[in-house]
């Protein structure tokens, strides 16, 4: 008997944001239908996945997690490198020791650690700050200056520092990632205002704030498929891609930095597919960049993607 296939009629698409260089340059959203429904619309570009790169050796990383950089903490440069060859699609470095209390770093010093970064892979790099906002409003635009023409994403931006971050952003061709929390209209007003200083749409990326698993993954989860449906029923300022910071969020997890039990088993499968499972719930919520750090949820990450970029078959 046959089926008829009920399909949704949207009336809009997401923006498709365009970031690095060279033949690694990837493509985030452009799609005209919900994650993965590819009987209803297009879907030009699969979810991205990357992995994050520090400034300095991580602190608080289960030593089974610190392993897999064994002998590249040290180096921002070489941590990225390895990264890659791990099949990073991007790199994420965070600038910690910025922060007042973590090194209290010049502007001048966190932009050589991002050239060296930079300059070391081949991957589209997204730099983001301490999250102390004066700092990172004083650091970030520098680091947009010594990146000038990489076409990087610099953040996190807020309502209370957007505006240096910006500037630097439209003065050296680079997009920002706009950082709300957990809020639909808190993230499409600071959307409007970074248009206001004509940076083009599709030179943002949202950061929506997530949760883990078990930790309010389900509104973000609404928060993002409000985005998305909001983007295709013609909602410009909801439109731009998502950037999923899940790396945090999963890690910092009980279940993730308890060791083994007979009850839980073995720590380090149970923090990966905490980091995988956070990821992929977010990606079918809409998400369209995912940074994550155990290389081994990169590859289960990225191996869902590509059997659900599959078409659909009846």
């Amino acid at each position: 008997m046959a089926v008829t296939i009920v399909k949704e009629r949207w009336s809009s698409r997401c923006l498709e944001g365009v970031f690095g260089t060279g033949a690694k340059q990837v493509k985030a959203g452009g799609e005209s239908t919900l994650p993965f429904l590819h009987f209803e619309g297009e879907i030009p570009n699969p979810p991205v996945v990357g992995l994050e790169v520090f400034d300095a050796p991580p602190q608080e990383w289960p030593a089974f997690l610190t392993r897999v950089y064994d002998g590249v903490l040290e180096d921002p440069a070489a941590w990225a490198k390895k990264c890659v060859e791990y099949g990073a699609d991007m790199v994420t470095l965070r600038l910690t020791r910025i922060h007042p209390d973590m090194g209290d770093v010049s502007p001048e010093e966190a932009a050589k650690v991002a050239v060296a970064v930079a300059g070391a892979v081949d991957v589209p790099l997204i730099v983001l700050g301490c999250g102390v906002e004066e700092k990172d409003a004083a650091v970030l635009p520098e680091v947009a200056s010594a990146l000038k023409g990489k076409n990087c994403l610099l953040g996190l931006a807020t309502q209370e520092n957007y505006k240096s971050i910006v500037a630097g952003c439209i003065a050296n061709g680079h997009g920002v990632v706009a950082s709300s929390p957990l809020d639909i209209n808190l993230a499409k007003q600071l959307n409007i205002l970074i248009t206001e200083m004509n940076l083009e749409s599709d030179r943002i990326v949202m950061d929506p704030s997530i949760g883990a698993l078990g930790y309010g993954i389900e509104y973000a989860y609404s928060i993002i498929e409000r985005m998305r449906t909001g983007a295709l029923m013609g909602d410009k300022m909801l439109a731009m891609p998502v950037v999923l910071l899940v790396g945090p969020e999963a890690w910092k997890t009980k279940e993730a930095k308890s060791p083994d039990t007979a009850e839980w088993g073995e720590q380090e499968k149970r923090a990966i597919i905490w980091e995988v499972t956070t990821a992929t719930t977010l990606i079918h919520a809409g998400g369209h960049i995912a940074m994550v750090r155990h290389p081994e949820a990169l590859n289960h990450i990225k191996g869902h993607i590509g059997k659900m970029m599959q078409p659909q078959q009846y």
